[in-house]
């Protein structure tokens, strides 16, 4: 009987020089069954390998099945040479069989699973390079082996000499059970029968699988490995295929085995050679016209000669990366680091998403959002974007739902943000990025429900059973108003309207009321039936006003301030609903605030503008207060303070009142120099927070004693003899020689 040979083909993850010599190397073996280094779960997938719709950058996503936040990836790329392996061996129907440590006993195994290493890496580094990739080219790629199988067995040989600098044993026990099991796979499937066996695994692996007979290396041995493997410890694990993106393929994006530019490999993949060059700069510079970036004819064939002549000097086959790139910064961005940006972007990194059979199995959660997705028509994308909603139009309104209870999930696919083109309520602005570890969230909510909606809204009714504050379940009140959850709504005002009879205190209504009004105004723009929102609010705003005289009798300076804010939040939160206690009882609360003399003078302050801006108090009354608050019999540090809340930042009511700025003016100017040392840093702060122009107006107002007389203009009190001298350098260093008197004269003159 002819005996069994076993070849060892040590591949780059997700390298395309790699996955070309492997699909060589595999038409020169013709192996009769397949090896390949992936968890033994995996095999199931492979019946999807040619399916259309599995269309790579995919994932195999491994969970352990009652706890599905502990998960791993598997990366496909279209250039990673397990996946070109992979659809090999089906154009041939060749058996594979996946060697690796069960997916069931890595989970389990307490240690953990090491990052991935990268030994083509370590090779390019040894040799010089940046670029793992750039070296295998070179050094394998344009050699001219006569056979990949020399060229594997090559890197074979270069990894025995990297791992002799390291411990003859495996770095960890996770590594050490990998290999073992990978050895045991490799005698499995000589033992059936097989004749001509390929194994593709991580070229880091070569050395150590290369000897698997009983009678060599002992510690590799069959009983050793027997040994090794036996009761390990196992999890149950599900597994399945999910999308994936070259973004998250890039090695800033954290993982392990990751690369720096998926986009630029998966072209170089699909456009080998000379050519693919050429249709790179071909492909940047209609990136850059569409946004408006001249790029003619002319640049692309300078650019393409530079990288030549770059790839030339550097020593190099054929210009690599490094030097497309130096050729399109010095001709297509011509020095600028934004084109440069865009092209790394949208090109070196790539945007591309793959995508999965609707037949592949997933967590009904997961099947529920995509097809929320296609009804909405929010196709998910690997580079962030900005989607601006109208909420009055029905498919906006069903897409602002989406995400909002998605928001609510913990799965953050869009971000809201401030709308860029309106405060208005009818618009919301989000942030979209799609990342592959939010299916991961989504698996992990599964057990909530079997759809989005279901499963946010026990999500809310969860977290208000445990909130303890009333800010805390305003908020998720609010939130479940914008994801339009009527259960999840009641529920949460049930226990928010439960919370509040019991919370006494005026500051936690105060700062409750200012979203559930937002949210009663936002609920009735969208049409959301918010009744039991407003008895809730109904119920807070009572007490707010009943409780404010006594609750408003005393702060301290450190306290006043946040105490004079919620004054100004109260009284809009009851104007933006139009509150029926805005024209009654909270003005009546206010007004005892306002005249309480034993008051803080900065919650005193706000409370009369805020009257005289609703127009409750006339202005010879808020004239009288302020009069009162700024007589000598009053402490000036107490009358500093009721200026400061009383101006509330805002310097629009002593532009518009002559007699309340005159009367100001007056009490600082009398005031004595110690006294106004000790209050001014609180008239600058009350000042210093007025827009600019406001300050201006009411500069040139003072500086004019009200009469209307404008402010002197600008160098009224220009020393005339000193510009004159400086005038004078300046023609000196100007080189126009000495000004002479008639130019001095000239200056003087008015």
């Amino acid at each position: 009987m002819t005996p069994s040979t076993v070849t060892l083909l040590g591949i780059r993850h997700h390298g395309p020089g790699s996955a070309r010599s492997l699909v060589r190397a595999l038409d020169e073996l013709q192996p009769d069954v397949l090896l390949l280094e992936a968890p033994l779960e995996a095999e199931a997938l492979f019946v999807w390998i040619g399916d259309e719709q599995l269309v790579p950058p995919v994932a195999q996503l491994a969970y352990v099945t009652d706890q599905p936040e502990r998960a791993a990836f598997y990366p496909f790329a279209a250039f990673s040479p397990e996946w070109c392996a992979l659809h090999w061996a089906r154009r041939h129907n060749v058996v594979v069989r996946c060697i690796d440590l069960p997916a069931a006993n890595s989970f389990a195994m307490t240690e953990g699973r090491a990052a991935g290493v990268d030994p083509i890496g370590q090779l390019a580094a040894a040799a010089g390079y940046d670029d793992a990739e750039a070296w295998w080219e070179d050094v394998v790629e344009h050699q001219g082996h006569a056979s990949s199988l020399d060229a594997f067995a090559a890197i074979g040989e270069a990894m025995t000499a990297v791992r002799s600098e390291r411990s003859s044993t495996a770095s960890s026990t996770v590594e050490a059970a990998r290999e073992a099991t990978m050895r045991q796979g490799i005698r499995n499937a000589v033992a059936s029968g097989a004749r001509r066996v390929a194994v593709v695994c991580g070229a880091w692996h070569v050395p150590a699988l290369a000897d698997v007979s009983a009678s060599g290396n002992a510690a590799h041995g069959r009983s050793a490995d027997t040994a090794l493997l036996r009761g390990l410890p196992k999890a149950k694990v599900t597994m399945t295929w999910v999308p994936w993106t070259h973004q998250r393929l890039a090695a800033q994006s954290g993982y392990g085995a990751g690369v720096a530019s998926p986009g630029w490999y998966a072209h170089v993949f699909a456009n080998p050679g000379a050519p693919g060059i050429t249709a790179w700069f071909v492909r940047q510079a209609a990136l850059l016209r569409e946004r408006d970036i001249a790029v003619s004819p002319d640049h692309l064939i300078a650019a393409a000669r530079l990288a030549e002549a770059l790839g030339a000097l550097r020593g190099r086959p054929q210009p690599g990366l490094s030097e497309v790139t130096d050729a399109a910064r010095a001709v297509l961005a011509e020095g600028r680091t934004g084109p440069l940006a865009l092209i790394h972007e949208a090109m070196i990194v790539g945007d591309q998403i793959g995508t999965v059979p609707d037949t592949v199995p997933v967590v009904p959660l997961v099947r529920d959002l995509a097809a929320e997705q296609k009804r909405t028509r929010l196709k998910p994308e690997a580079l962030e974007r900005t989607v601006e909603l109208d909420l009055r139009t029905p498919s906006a309104l069903s897409r602002s739902h989406l995400l909002h209870r998605l928001w609510l999930l913990d799965v953050p696919w869009g971000r809201p943000a401030e709308s860029r083109a309106s405060t208005g309520t009818f618009r919301e602005t989000w942030t979209l990025r799609w990342e592959p570890e939010l299916t991961v969230r989504l698996i992990e909510a599964s057990g909530l429900g079997t759809t989005i909606a279901a499963a946010a809204t026990a999500k809310v009714l969860d977290r208000a059973s445990h909130m303890t504050t009333l800010a805390d379940l305003t908020e998720l009140v609010e939130a479940a108003l914008f994801a339009d959850l009527p259960d999840a709504v009641a529920g949460a005002i049930a226990n928010l309207a439960a919370k509040a009879v019991h919370d006494t205190d005026v500051a936690h209504l105060m700062s409750a009321l200012t979203p559930l009004a937002r949210a009663a105004r936002y609920g009735d723009v969208r049409g959301t039936e918010a009744a039991s929102l407003r008895a809730a609010i109904d119920g807070i705003a009572l007490r707010i006003c009943t409780g404010l005289a006594t609750a408003y009798a005393t702060f301290d300076d450190d306290s006043a301030p946040a105490a004079a804010e919620r004054l100004s939040e109260t009284q809009a939160a009851l104007a933006l609903i139009d509150h029926p206690t805005a024209t009654d009882l909270w003005p009546r609360a206010l007004a005892l605030v306002a005249d309480h003399s034993a008051g803080h003078g900065m919650v005193r302050g706000r409370a009369t503008r805020l009257l005289a801006d609703a127009e409750i108090w006339p202005r010879d009354r808020v004239a009288a207060t302020l009069f009162r608050l700024l007589t000598r019999g009053t402490p000036p540090r107490t009358g500093a303070a009721f200026v400061d809340g009383f101006l509330a930042g805002s310097g629009t009511v002593l532009i518009h009142d002559a007699g309340l700025l005159a009367m100001l003016d007056t009490w600082m100017a009398t005031m004595a120099a110690d006294v106004f040392a000790d209050v001014v840093p609180l008239l600058r702060r009350a000042v210093g927070a007025f827009a600019a122009a406001e300050r201006r107006h009411i500069g040139q107002l003072v500086s004019g004693r009200g009469d209307g007389r404008p402010a002197a203009p600008y160098g009224w009190d220009l020393d005339e003899r000193r510009a004159a001298l400086g005038f004078a350098t300046v023609r000196l260093l100007l080189g126009f020689g000495e000004p002479g008197d008639a130019l001095a004269s000239n200056m003087a003159a008015p």
